[in-house]
């Protein structure tokens, strides 16, 4: 069976914004929600192009070191990056590794705090 459609599913799925890099910082996937976040700045056209190229130079310096230490140690995976008050959330930034663990990229995950105010198994919304 093969799972890579079942993967980007379950990201493209996701109400938070997905953006996954290459180790050279190339902007390789962004899922719908990243593409609606990021329109501002150019949305889908970001694929392809340098995301150090959409920060400043002190988060551009943070991310190289982040990866620095995600090549140190297989299970350096994750690390708390931010977090957001106005949307309530932290922000982490998670290693990508294939088989044989070897670090393949990386992207950065939202997980917010806010309570579901959605009803349970509400099948009319």
């Amino acid at each position: 069976m093969e799972l890579a459609k079942y993967f980007k599913s379950i990201i493209d799925q996701d109400n938070c914004a997905v953006v996954i890099c290459s180790l050279e910082h190339e902007i390789i996937y962004m899922n719908p929600a990243a593409i609606t976040r990021y329109e501002k700045r150019g949305g889908q056209a970001l694929v392809g192009q340098s995301l150090l190229d959409c920060h400043n130079p002190q988060s551009v310096e943070m991310i190289k070191k982040v990866l620095l230490w995600f090549e140190e140690s297989a299970e350096h995976n994750r690390i708390y990056t931010s977090y957001n008050e106005k949307e309530n959330k932290d922000v982490y930034m998670i290693a990508l590794r294939d088989d044989d663990d070897s670090l393949i990229g990386y992207y950065e995950k939202h997980e917010y705090r806010d309570k579901e105010t959605a009803k349970r198994y509400d099948f009319d919304r």
